[in-house]
């Protein structure tokens, strides 16, 4: 049921609704499920998928046919991973074998988890992950090896992270150790889905010599969430931003979310996008080495989210009072924008690294370094040397006179939310006409209340046309 604040919302924001509807009703998928022809493990499996993952779940569904159901499988055996970590309920005793021997767990048959506390949100994934490793034991050996290499190195990695938070502290300390952090959790998946394009012929086998590639893929996103899910986290009693950025801001973690140190909070917040900032211009390098559409489409969805996002928490107060998140017109904006060209990723790219720098202030002790990182010297140079703006055409448009397709693009836009705009006031005045005519056909006194409005705004001293129809029935007391 939509909501009027949501009615009002669009229709002062209609290029978002634009985007939406565009998003639902032309967006085509380079490939689709064939449901008819999977087994009902298979369908669970998908179930699972939707139910855990709200960002990968559409992407990984149209991905080429080669490659759909071992994604689909790499990330629900990594989600069950992650489920048995993140369950503080789970003793260290129990919970570090478990890790350590999962990459072996996914091929024994018939294996299900039911020691997760009853908040676990996850729960049900490993309840019943017997479907999840019988559907892993019939896809490729290629692939298998991919995945379970993949799970023994983050099984390993988080295990280490748990005996260290029982043994010493959870906390993040340096800024190394926070890049561990997230290569363990992030920048291994980067690893393993780039195996998985090349071995099925779907990306440059060249992306395999460029492990930094893979590394930033997979630590822009995690860097961006952490950065957003600051507050949830503080309230779940985690902290992942490291200490070395941290404590150069406020003596003690919580002060950020005090009220008295807000511009201490955001100069601190900023120093932490600066940070994923470094991995921008790597993860636009990594797509420029994917070949088929739905791959592309993949990996660029997320990247343009989170580059958005890092636009969106950039000095942004509500971070340290609650989760913010992108809104769905945005979200719907981005994807049809990122599934189109790695050109069109590099506008969206230049246009949230523009915003950040704009939204940059001298007071900020990264002034400088936030300048330079979404400037000529890092995001924009990066673009530039890709799709130069001085090319030939641009030339000959320019002697031409000829308007600039940009120029074309946003002429285009104004025009089309004119329309948009007239089209939901016509709606509203047919809907309105609509219900009254249905309810002066089904009794009711229209010309009562035209009375009312009239004596009201016309002629205050004209006798009342309720009184009147009560005067005509009025018989006395019986």
């Amino acid at each position: 049921m939509v909501s009027a604040s949501q009615v009002l919302y669009y229709l002062l924001h209609s290029s978002e609704l634009k985007a939406i509807l565009q998003w639902k009703i032309w967006h085509d998928a380079p490939h689709a499920r064939d449901e008819e022809k999977e087994s009902a493990n298979l369908k669970e499996c998908f179930r699972f998928l939707d139910l855990t993952s709200r960002s990968f779940s559409t992407v990984i569904q149209e991905l080429h046919p080669e490659l759909m159901v071992p994604v689909t499988l790499f990330y629900l055996i990594l989600r069950g991973l992650d489920t048995i970590e993140d369950d503080m309920t789970i003793p260290l005793q129990k919970k570090d074998p478990i890790l350590r021997d999962f990459h072996n767990i996914i091929k024994k048959e018939g294996w299900t988890f039911d020691g997760n506390g009853p908040d676990e949100k996850d729960r049900e994934l490993l309840v019943k992950f017997n479907v999840v490793v019988e559907e892993f034991m019939m896809v490729k050996p290629e692939y298998q090896t991919i995945v379970k290499d993949i799970t023994e190195k983050m099984g390993d990695g988080m295990a280490d992270f748990c005996r260290k938070a029982e043994q010493y502290s959870s906390d993040i300390q340096t800024i190394r150790e926070y890049d561990l952090y997230c290569h363990y959790v992030a920048g291994l998946v980067g690893e393993g889905l780039t195996r998985l394009f090349v071995e099925s012929k779907l990306a440059n086998s060249a992306l395999l010599d460029r492990p930094n590639l893979q590394e930033s893929m997979g630590l822009f996103l995690q860097k961006t969430n952490i950065i957003r899910d600051v507050k949830e986290d503080f309230d779940d009693k985690r902290r992942f931003w490291p200490k070395e950025i941290w404590s150069k801001h406020v003596d003690r973690f919580e002060d950020l979310f005090k009220p008295e140190n807000l511009e201490t909070a955001l100069n601190c917040s900023s120093e932490m996008v600066l940070d994923a900032l470094s991995h921008a211009d790597e993860c636009l390098f990594y797509l420029a080495g994917l070949r088929e559409q739905s791959v592309f489409n993949f990996a660029a969805i997320p990247q343009a989210m989170a580059i958005a996002t890092l636009d969106l928490v950039f000095r942004n107060p509500k971070v340290f009072r609650t989760n913010v998140k992108i809104t769905k017109g945005s979200a719907c904006r981005i994807m049809l924008d990122s599934t189109q060209s790695l050109s069109k990723v590099c506008d969206t790219f230049r246009m949230y690294a523009r915003s950040i720098h704009k939204k940059n202030t001298p007071k900020d002790p990264n002034f400088l370094k936030i300048s330079i990182a979404c400037g000529k010297a890092s995001i924009e140079q990066f673009i530039e040397s890709l799709f130069p703006s001085q090319s030939p055409e641009a030339m000959i448009r320019k002697l031409k006179s000829e308007p600039e397709p940009d120029a074309v693009e946003a002429a285009e836009a104004k025009r089309d939310m004119i329309y948009m705009l007239a089209f939901v006031m016509g709606l509203l005045i047919f809907v309105s006409i609509l219900m009254i005519g249905v309810a002066a056909y089904f009794g009711a006194r229209i010309d009562i209340a035209l009375s009312e409005l009239k004596e009201k705004f016309v002629s205050s001293s004209a006798p009342s046309a309720v009184a009147s129809v009560k005067e005509s029935y009025n018989h006395g007391e019986l």
